[in-house]
């Protein structure tokens, strides 16, 4: 709700702000909307914005952590069962394998069982040969081989729907494009927190009772920002590729500890090859380097030769905050993945709380002991219902998921539903109903944000002719009405190329000139200027 403007521009009220739009402060807005208290949540970029869009989207079974980490292996266990029951439809339960072959430890391939058994992860042995049958991918040199059940998830689906399920419920509020400037301090109390629309400059005045520090790799920030210094993060980049086609149907992991390029994930159409483990000063210096896919592939191979004469399509980088405790080694491999809450009463401040730390897998938990504490401090009673509450589907939330697309094309049968991206088949009629109803909608939704909710851009031609018949629809729609939208589709294929640019070689190279010649030599975007005030957005209201 408004109330009466101030020298910080309008103020907006509201039970809880949550600052971080990632699948923890998603998360923690269902969780606390599933108790009926209304929550505002900003993000200064968009939903996924960092490491929850920067992952290779493992549901983990924990047997990656049973020998490092056995109380996160646990935890990952526990929390994947969970979220298996209640959102189905965002995992994919392909199973996995851990192998180990020629060169790796036999030791600690023997040992893995145990790890497994004390962390409660099923666990069953099988010959190389039965391996091999179950993946034909695999090296002839595997030498010992264990089933776990491993699945995938769609974390940019997973958070959709968090935030659509919690408009549903209390009309709570999701902002993108909003950063948080500094807080309001009153003795323990936070009073407001000055925020800014990142792309026209306006401010505004948040006022909250409760203010949730979710911020990722960002909430040190954050929390300094509120005066509190007892949050340390470790920044840890880890870097993926991504192949053309699924080369197995599971999760594929090495047997040995944490390393690069020794977990194959299957992402619908496509596969996932990672991840590399490098700490950074400044997290926004995150990207994709040759070496980083060269040091891949070269992992990569002894797991699965094919992958030498496989087609890479993109490569990525996301950043893992890692807790970091006093005095421990600043090593991103033997860092815990394990989260932490702090209710930061001993920092002076009584409505403040940060979560950190944790995996993709847990962050069910990590928000519902955030809303246990929210809930306490507010005097709501409501126990935690994430833990069976089913979540929610609707239609402008299906796009994300690999296939979906050209099954609703088929079924529709309707021939003047123009196909605008062909490598996933999405049509004219999902790109109208995200832009209408898709939680963080906005007048003049850019490509970027259309991304984030579907498959566009995500095919093989990443984004080459998609991006031109996606604007082109768009200004047909009087969706846009300036340049902006040329502008959105010059910041989409330049975000695209920044991942395509360390997998170019090969056949991918003459596809590069191409798209190079239809964006530059043809249209000019390399030319736009950015002249024009970015037009004001809004959320778009729920159908």
């Amino acid at each position: 709700m408004c109330a009466q403007p101030t020298r910080d521009g309008p103020v907006l009220e509201t039970e809880v702000l949550i600052v971080g739009g990632g699948v923890t402060g998603t998360g923690v807005m269902r969780d606390l909307a599933l108790r009926g208290i209304h929550c505002l949540l900003i993000d200064r970029r968009d939903l996924n914005a960092g490491a929850s869009g920067g992952n290779h989207g493992l549901l983990h079974s924990g047997g990656r952590y049973a020998a490092t980490d056995p109380d996160t292996a646990a935890e990952c266990r526990r929390e994947a069962d969970i979220l298996k029951k209640v959102a189905p439809e965002c995992i994919d339960a392909c199973g996995g394998l851990f192998v180990a072959v020629e060169g790796d430890d036999a030791e600690f391939a023997a040992r893995f069982p145990d790890y497994c058994d004390a962390a409660g992860i099923e666990c069953a042995a099988i010959t190389p040969a039965e391996a091999r049958e179950l993946e034909p991918c695999l090296s002839e040199k595997v030498f010992a081989a264990f089933t776990v059940q491993d699945a995938t998830v769609d974390p940019f689906r997973i958070t959709l729907e968090n935030v659509n399920h919690a408009r549903q419920l209390t009309q709570s509020i999701f902002l993108a494009h909003t950063a948080l400037e500094r807080f309001i301090i009153d003795g323990r109390t936070i009073r407001g927190a000055i925020c800014r629309d990142t792309r026209t400059g306006e401010a505004m005045t948040v006022r909250a009772r409760q203010v949730v520090n979710a911020a990722g790799a960002w909430a040190m920030a954050v929390a300094r920002l509120a005066g509190c210094s007892g949050v340390n993060l470790l920044y840890s980049k880890g870097t993926l590729i991504i192949s053309n086609a699924r080369i197995g149907r599971r999760v594929i992991n090495r047997l040995r500890p944490p390393g690069d390029g020794d977990i194959l994930v299957p992402g619908g159409t496509v596969s996932l090859l990672g991840t590399t483990s490098q700490t950074l000063q400044n997290i926004e210096d995150s990207h994709p380097t040759v070496a980083e896919v060269d040091r891949l592939v070269a992992e990569g191979v002894a797991m699965v030769p094919q992958i030498a004469h496989t087609r890479f399509i993109r490569a990525f980088s996301g950043v893992r905050p890692l807790l970091l405790a006093a005095g421990a080694n600043a090593d991103g491999r033997k860092a815990s993945r394990g989260f932490t809450l702090f209710d930061h009463e001993s920092e002076g401040l009584a409505n403040f709380a940060t979560v950190a730390g944790g995996k993709l897998t847990t962050f069910r938990l990590m928000a519902e002991k955030t809303g246990d504490l929210v809930a306490q401090r507010l005097g709501n009673r409501q126990p935690c219902k994430t833990g069976t509450a089913p979540l929610p589907s609707g239609d402008a939330l299906r796009w994300t998921e690999p296939g979906f697309a050209a099954r609703y094309w088929v079924a529709r049968r309707a021939p003047r539903d123009l196909i605008l991206c062909e490598c996933e088949m999405v049509p004219a009629s999902a790109i109208d109903a995200i832009v209408e109803n898709a939680p963080g909608a906005e007048l003049q939704m850019s490509l970027n944000a259309i991304a984030v909710r579907s498959r566009v851009g995500k095919g093989s031609c990443q984004g080459a002719f998609c991006s031109l018949r996606v604007t082109s629809h768009l200004y047909e729609r009087q969706v846009y009405d300036s340049r902006v939208g040329l502008r959105n589709t010059r910041d989409f294929v330049a975000q695209r190329f920044k991942g395509v640019a360390p997998v170019a070689w090969g056949e991918h190279l003459p596809q590069l000139e191409l798209a190079e010649a239809l964006h530059c030599a043809l249209l000019g975007l390399d030319q736009l200027q950015d002249d024009d005030a970015h037009p004001a957005s809004r959320e778009v209201p729920a159908a």
